[in-house]
């Protein structure tokens, strides 16, 4: 019995898995599942989402033990880049507009979000690029370059529409381009991009519910009936919880469906009702604890690729988790963005767990790298 435990343990041991970052993605997972098995009526996306996790799962531990090294070439990235933007495109066309989007990709059996893919997708091509410019990181050219690659998602992801999703790439690209040094002035230079891009959007891109959206944030009484309907019912459930919240199953504002998209965007404001602030402090630590573990995976990289991509995942998690918070809590506008983890979806939680299971595979392989590769990541070349 002893040598069975000690060979076990052994075996584990050689999986290098980091049990406790999986552990963190996987409660975050159950908080979504006992949220959505509250709701009153139909249980069926408990019941799918059970199934998308045990899948995710299986996506995970399948991608930590593939060899993802082709992924830092630049012509495999450059293929990739034209399929999903091809993808995308094809969206526009054929997808059909669910909620005022086409952002879904109808397979009969199940539905996918290209958009999922999209972003983990140019973490690779800006951990790609910075890795290899990293000593000349400052010249603001390549802080321009980087950015078209984000900009062309930006906008494609924008056209469907899907703002949150857009809202999404750019913070991605601009934590990364922090991640990687940039000097103050061009923080300035930055700024003043964002200021004129919000306002040729806010003359030429967005429709007009999408401004109501903004509006209603500014003045959340304005129109409780009609724009901002979401956002004053997600604030009522969050306050609601109070202390140590209403109890599992007797959250009034989900189970009488006064909150809208309870089990999507607004699963947040439905979790806070129930589990109350101190739910809301476990939940904040678990998923602290799966970024703390993100970043401790991507600084033992054996070069800056892998560890650029690491940050690149934090930075994702970390910008879908904050503007969903915030949403919900009503220091947001609203926008279509799920809660990494929690929310109901089966495209964004497979993704999830494909990128989780790709840093474990370079976190499994650091020392299988050659040094010249190594040696040339270094010197730029």
């Amino acid at each position: 019995m002893i040598s069975l435990v000690k060979d076990i343990s052994i075996r584990i041991e050689r999986m290098q898995i980091d049990w406790i970052m999986i552990s963190a993605a996987s409660v975050l997972v159950l908080f979504g599942l006992i949220t959505m098995n509250s709701f009153v009526g139909d249980n069926s996306l408990f019941q799918k989402q059970i199934l998308w996790f045990f899948i995710s799962l299986g996506v995970f531990f399948a991608a930590s033990f593939f060899d993802w090294s082709f992924l830092r070439r630049t012509r495999v990235l450059v293929t990739l880049f034209c399929v999903i933007l091809a993808v995308l495109g094809l969206l526009l066309i054929v997808a059909s507009s669910i909620k005022g989007a086409q952002s879904w990709l109808d397979f009969g059996l199940f539905s996918f979000q290209p958009t999922d893919i999209a972003k983990v997708l140019l973490i690779f091509i800006l951990a790609k690029y910075f890795s290899r410019r990293h000593i000349e990181i400052a010249h603001i050219r390549h802080i321009v370059i980087s950015g078209i690659y984000a900009f062309i998602l930006f906008v494609f992801i924008a056209l469907q529409p899907d703002f949150g999703g857009a809202v999404v790439v750019a913070c991605v690209w601009l934590g990364m381009v922090l991640v990687s040094g940039i000097s103050k002035k061009h923080f300035a230079v930055l700024f003043s991009c964002a200021v004129i891009l919000f306002a040729l959007l806010w003359n030429f891109g967005w429709k007009d519910y999408q401004k109501n959206r903004i509006i209603s944030f500014i003045y959340p009484l304005s129109d409780i009936q009609g724009a901002g309907y979401n956002a004053y019912q997600s604030v009522i459930a969050v306050g609601s919880g109070e202390i140590f919240g209403k109890g599992i199953g007797y959250g009034t504002q989900s189970k009488l469906k006064f909150l809208p998209e309870y089990q999507t965007d607004f699963i947040f404001a439905a979790f806070a009702e129930e589990w109350g602030f101190v739910g809301v402090v476990i939940f904040f630590g678990v998923f602290g604890l799966l970024i703390w573990r993100i970043i401790a995976n991507a600084r033992r990289g054996a070069t800056n690729f892998e560890i650029l991509y690491g940050l690149g995942l934090a930075i994702l998690f970390m910008s879908h988790f904050f503007i969903n918070v915030a949403m919900n809590m009503g220091l947001l506008p609203v926008t279509g963005i799920t809660l990494p983890f929690v929310s109901y979806g089966g495209s964004h939680l497979v993704t999830s767990f494909l990128a989780l299971g790709i840093l474990e595979s370079y976190r499994r392989s650091m020392k299988a790298v050659h040094k010249e590769e190594t040696k040339k990541e270094f010197l730029g070349i």
